[in-house]
């Protein structure tokens, strides 16, 4: 039986303790999880590349069957490059359904070997995004519930944070 592999794409800028989740649920469901961080430029992402790879490496380093990969450019070529046939996307609130629904559709059409799974996250990360994360942490606000410690060392260097 064909090895299964899913890409589990997103700036994750930063990474959270929702990603984190996702990441280890997805692990017991999938042979192999990728997470696929993407150099999306155009979203002027507070961490460069490398770092958002080094520090998803880092958090995600006790599961053996996880790879964190940094790419540019198509996710598609991305997948199978990899030799993936699943997208995995997180979906926490019916505004990400909207959005993710038309992502997957268009995906179907034009891929239609790739599948695209959904989670929902745990309830106590039901609300968590990378956005609100950097904009509390930006305003002086705690955002240790939230990410690891070794994303929150890294956020107080890059802003003002209060610890």
């Amino acid at each position: 039986m064909k090895e299964a592999i899913a890409v589990y794409p997103g700036t994750f800028d930063p990474f959270t303790r929702g990603h984190e989740d996702l990441v280890r649920r997805a692990a017991l469901l999938f042979d192999r999880v990728i997470v696929g961080i993407a150099e999306s430029r155009a979203k002027a992402p507070l961490f460069p590349l490398e770092e958002r790879v080094e520090i998803a490496r880092e958090i995600l380093a006790p599961f053996g069957n996880v790879e964190v990969v940094g790419f540019d450019g198509l996710l598609m070529d991305f997948l199978h490059a990899r030799g993936a046939r699943v997208i995995l996307r997180g979906l926490r609130a019916v505004s990400d359904f909207e959005y993710e629904f038309q992502m997957a559709g268009m995906n179907r059409k034009l891929y239609p070997d790739v599948e695209t799974v959904f989670l929902t996250p745990a309830d106590e990360y039901m609300f968590i995004s990378a956005t609100m994360v950097r904009e509390i942490a930006r305003l002086g606000g705690d955002v240790a519930k939230f990410v690891q410690p070794a994303v929150l060392r890294r956020l107080a260097a890059k802003i003002n944070l209060k610890q």
